[in-house]
């Protein structure tokens, strides 16, 4: 297939391009470098089947228009986003912009050339798991910050194309993503931030008290999760969660990165108003329609992404 990959050059983005390079579509990828850079990509750029990278925005329609006039895409998706959620509260319109008007403008695009659309989602959309069983697609949602209610509102256009135009989306749920190519900066996940900080013998700095659980999702299983979302004709109209159905409580993943109390500090929370006390994802749907489920234990992961920050420092 031919296919097109926005925020490809991202931390989801490039895993998610290398799947499908390894599954020998032709893949073209987007993105406006704000908050990656194209080295995280140069390992494809000799595969036959890597087609070419454009520098741009997603809100530049006329770069758009271009793309698609000039290849038939099968598939497009959808990861260019802004996603820090303490610069959407800082700045709701950046957010919004990106999100939710960036997303219409590639719906009217795949709409016009009959192009699938993978629309990546988050579970910070959610209220907290309530049940032992954790969050499924049915349960509460809750926009406590400006980037969950652009997501959201991005998400209803998503599948409003779906039932008006019966143009064939999905909107994909991972829980909180980490590995290889994350960065371990302020923009990081908590466990490229925690790695990093305990090989630099640096404080592993917890916001808040630390109860707050999270469902850590290995890069890998989320990209092959998202990749076969776009496969599945049954996965079409849907909106389907991905995680391990295991949750952790920030300070236990602290000591279990840390293996050292006397280097974890508790700080005040930056954002408490839009904090998730608890994250557990059930993923039965995704395991019923796409037959995934992930394949990497948070102890694995965390080694894996332990050995590539030793090995690379950050993306």
């Amino acid at each position: 297939m031919n296919i097109l990959v926005t925020g490809g050059t991202g931390f989801i983005g490039r895993w998610v391009t290398r799947k499908l390079l390894e599954d020998q579509h032709d893949v073209w990828v987007i993105d406006n470098l704000a908050n990656s850079s194209t080295t995280n990509i140069e390992e494809f750029i000799y595969s036959d089947h890597f087609k070419g990278f454009t520098e741009g925005d997603i809100k530049d329609k006329g770069i758009l228009k271009e793309l698609f006039r000039k290849t038939d895409f099968d598939i497009c998706y959808h990861l260019a986003a802004s996603i820090n959620v303490q610069d959407s509260i800082d700045e709701p319109r950046t957010t919004f912009e990106n999100d939710t008007i960036g997303t219409f403008h590639l719906l009217e695009l795949c709409k016009e050339y009959k192009t699938k659309l993978v629309f990546m989602s988050t579970c910070m959309v959610y209220d907290q798991a309530s049940n032992a069983n954790g969050i499924t697609e049915l349960d509460p949602i809750k926009p406590a910050s400006p980037y969950a209610g652009a997501k959201i509102a991005a998400e209803n256009m998503v599948l409003s194309y779906y039932y008006a135009y019966n143009l064939p989306v999905v909107v994909v749920r991972p829980f909180n993503t980490y590995g290889p190519f994350q960065k371990t900066g302020g923009e990081g996940g908590v466990v490229a931030i925690f790695i990093h900080n305990q090989l630099d013998r640096s404080p592993l700095k917890i916001y808040g008290d630390g109860t707050q659980t999270r469902d850590l999702l290995y890069v890998e299983d989320c990209a092959d999760f998202v990749v076969t979302a776009g496969y599945s004709s049954q996965a079409n109209g849907e909106i389907i969660n991905a995680g391990t159905g295991r949750d952790i409580a920030i300070n236990d993943l602290a000591l279990l990165i840390a293996k050292n109390p006397a280097q974890i500090q508790h700080v005040e929370h930056i954002h408490p108003q839009s904090e998730i006390s608890k994250l557990l994802c059930n993923y039965e749907k995704a395991k019923k329609l796409l037959k995934w489920k992930p394949k990497v234990s948070l102890e694995e992961g965390i080694k894996r992404t332990s050995q590539w920050i030793k090995e690379y420092g950050e993306s």
